[in-house]
């Protein structure tokens, strides 16, 4: 068909990330029409302790919201779809914000998703060894909904708990906001709820957590109607939501994702026909999607349930119906990079001299690191200096909260060759990382043969390439860079008919850009640099047992 006697459909997708609200203008192709973004404030009352504003987040979404639908035809706006963090909202019966804070600041009504307030009840939950944390690679997450619950009942009884009528994971709350249907997604629930997509929610865990006020009211707080991702809810926008975010009533509003599985979607199904890569004649099974941002998630899919020690899931259709899913993750990447980078002495004069160049800090350590390099590949700067990267704990495949960051091969200089050595060290940690959340899934039974990489860090070429050369794996890269985006309206675009199924949204908007291919000459640099990765956490089990024992 012709441009003219096909009307163009455009989808609008909105995601919540750590610091910004974000949403684009998508079409049926896939391609990304309008883009805007708005900061959103945080707070850190204490150590550990991360809060946000539901009012605050959903005021950003209407502000990006107008400025991407500016000037098209409303009409042919055909769905909506939500992702978002999977923080923590409290409301209370009324539906109104309740306070998540010693402060009793009612406003600061979000626990966000890397807040490690509930250390002791996460400890406790994982003593009971139930069975539903087998779906969790057997350790709950410090970082899930059950241990911040159980924080919030013992630590504010009387002025959150007690008064609370709803507990919302963040894409959910977004969706309720937007149509007054308060079903929650399959997404959040089975992968930081502990709900099964076949039996349920388990009575028998929320009692034995100290939890059983979910069970007396049959769920009502946190859900007892779920639907899977891209399901149209209710009667789509409410009058009072459309007006807020500049759209027209009864637009199709897809039940939400959580922002990495949003990701996910919007590139682990493209078209991969006429790249040379090793997937194309393989299952989408042998895909690898990593998010990459403040932190970083490996999602990989499988046709029958394959449970991974240390690695999330399986959780049944939590991304792509019909397939399980299996959740690595690694708690701090964009956000390590940032941290050592901009504690080095000679930050400012990286400042200086990238802001001289109109470059970011990044893409001048890339150049300043080819500068250095002489004649060797850049990867080999690192030769002698090491990091492990779990600064804030290991999410995959140890999960173990108590870990922390290591690095071996300081010297007295601290110059400019220095911080970009030390960055360079921290970027293939993460990668080494990666590779070790890969080993665990292979060794479980998965079949893993190319990453697709999107997310913040994704734009970084360093990062890519080391990715690439350090789990010798190709890496795709979509032609939109926003995949978390087009993920988010993939769901839009489902919930308005348009597409039959999320598959084939998925072949239909998602597109291959760039591929990044491994330098396999460097493999046996990098095989060895790994055994070094994997001795370090192995001395710090070592150091630990010494310092703690008689």
């Amino acid at each position: 068909m012709s441009g003219e006697e096909e009307p163009r459909s455009y989808y609008v997708g909105v995601d919540v990330g750590t610091g910004s609200v974000r949403a684009a203008l998508v079409d049926q192709r896939g391609v990304l029409l309008a883009f805007a973004d708005q900061p959103i404030k945080k707070w850190e009352p204490q150590f550990n302790h991360h809060e946000q504003s539901s009012e605050d987040i959903w005021a950003a979404c209407c502000v990006v919201t107008k400025k991407v639908v500016q000037g098209i035809d409303l009409n042919q706006i055909r769905g909506l779809g939500f992702d978002a963090t999977c923080s923590l909202v409290v409301l209370d019966k009324q539906f109104r914000p309740l306070p998540v804070n010693h402060e009793g600041d009612s406003h600061r009504n979000v626990i966000m998703w890397l807040d490690h307030r509930a250390v002791s009840q996460v400890h406790r939950i994982n003593e009971t060894k139930h069975s539903v944390l087998q779906y969790v690679g057997g350790m709950m997450s410090v970082e899930m909904q059950a241990p911040k619950l159980l924080w919030l009942k013992e630590n504010l009884r009387e002025t959150c708990w007690d008064k609370a009528g709803h507990f919302f994971d963040l894409p959910d709350f977004l969706s309720w906001k937007a149509t007054g249907v308060t079903a929650r997604s399959l997404c959040s629930l089975v992968c930081k709820w502990t709900y099964s997509a076949e039996k349920g929610w388990d009575d028998s865990f929320w009692k034995m957590i100290g939890l059983e006020d979910f069970v007396a009211d049959n769920y009502n707080k946190i859900g007892n109607q779920v639907l899977p991702p891209g399901t149209s809810l209710g009667s789509g926008l409410t009058p009072e939501a459309a007006k807020e975010l500049g759209l027209r009533p009864g637009v199709p509003v897809a039940a939400s994702l959580i922002d990495a599985h949003a990701g996910g979607l919007g590139v682990i199904g493209a078209d991969v026909r006429g790249h040379g890569l090793i997937c194309e004649g393989q299952p989408v099974t042998s895909r690898l999607a990593v998010i990459c941002g403040t932190s970083s998630c490996h999602m990989g899919i499988s046709k029958d349930p394959i449970f991974v020690p240390g690695v999330w899931g399986p959780y049944f259709s939590a991304m792509v119906p019909g397939f399980w899913l299996n959740e690595g993750g690694q708690s701090v990447t964009g956000k390590l990079i940032d941290h050592l980078v901009q504690g080095h002495p000679a930050f400012p004069e990286l400042q200086a001299k990238a802001t001289a160049r109109c470059q970011s800090i990044y893409a001048y350590l890339n150049s300043h690191l080819d500068l250095i390099k002489k004649a060797e590949p850049v990867g080999f700067l690192t030769v002698d200096l090491h990091v492990w990267p779990d600064f804030h704990g290991n999410r995959s495949p140890l999960a173990d909260l108590t870990l922390k960051g290591m690095v071996t091969g300081l010297k007295l200089s601290q110059d400019l060759d220095d911080l970009a050595i030390l960055y360079l060290a921290t970027v293939q940690a993460i990668a080494f990382g990666t590779r070790f959340i890969i080993e665990a899934m292979e060794a479980a039974g998965h079949s893993i043969s190319t990453l697709f990489l999107c997310g913040g860090l994704s734009k970084n070429p360093l990062f890519v390439q080391m990715h690439a050369d350090i789990t010798g794996m190709s890496v795709v890269l979509s032609k939109e860079v926003e995949s978390v985006l087009v993920g988010a309206a993939i769901l839009g675009a489902c919930a308005s008919g348009d597409f039959t199924s999320v598959q084939e949204a998925m072949a239909r908007m998602s597109k291959v850009g760039k591929v990044v291919f491994p330098r396999l000459e460097d493999k046996k640099y990098y095989d060895k640099k790994y055994q070094v990765f994997l001795k370090l956490v192995e001395h710090q089990k070592e150091y630990s047992a010494i310092m703690s024992g008689d």
